[in-house]
């Protein structure tokens, strides 16, 4: 009998990118564990998008995605994932799980992300929030674009933050289990 390792797959980028469509060809293709967290925050928050409740959805999919990691499931995350820190948490956690992990960057001229947020706001509004060019901007300011090493695995992963033994720490404290 041979056995396959499970794959995490992360897909990277700022909104309107992407990254949900090729999450979905992902489920298909790798048979994967699809976790968007913008179809969960919509489904128990509908139009609000409370900034409280984001972090601890992330947590909650991502401790959902690792424990199908541990029970050979491939996996896909499907949010931006914009700090190196969060994805070197996640990185870390699929190696500690015997996990392979494949990151996907996603990335688009301003003109055709809003192009395309402003199609999805048009046609499916119920999928999304509207988002400032003002948001677009700083949030386009702010992401760590992913290195060509942690895209292709061949970057050692980063050791925790100062403050935090492990990444397991680390991803406790920034992905809470709960609201406060």
């Amino acid at each position: 009998m041979t056995s396959t390792r499970p794959t995490l797959f992360l897909t990277v980028g700022l909104p309107g990118t992407g990254k949900t469509t090729a999450a979905r060809r992902i489920e298909i293709e790798e048979r994967a564990l699809r976790l968007t967290k913008d179809e969960w925050v919509k489904a128990l928050y509908g139009l609000a998008n409370p900034p409280s409740a984001s972090d601890v959805i992330e947590g909650r999919l991502i401790e959902i995605g690792l424990r199908a990691l541990q029970l050979g499931i491939n996996v896909v995350i499907d949010y931006g994932l914009w700090g190196r820190d969060e994805r070197s948490a996640l990185r870390a956690a699929a190696a500690d799980l015997g996990a392979d992990v494949q990151m996907r960057y996603f990335e688009l001229m301003p003109a055709e992300q809003r192009r395309r947020l402003d199609r999805r706001q048009a046609e499916e509004p119920h999928t999304t929030w509207h988002m400032s060019d003002e948001e677009l901007a700083t949030w386009a300011e702010i992401i760590s674009i992913p290195t060509a090493g942690e895209l292709d695995g061949s970057e050692r992963v980063d050791d925790p933050p100062a403050g935090f033994a492990t990444w397991e720490e680390w991803r406790r404290h920034r992905w809470p289990p709960s609201i406060a």
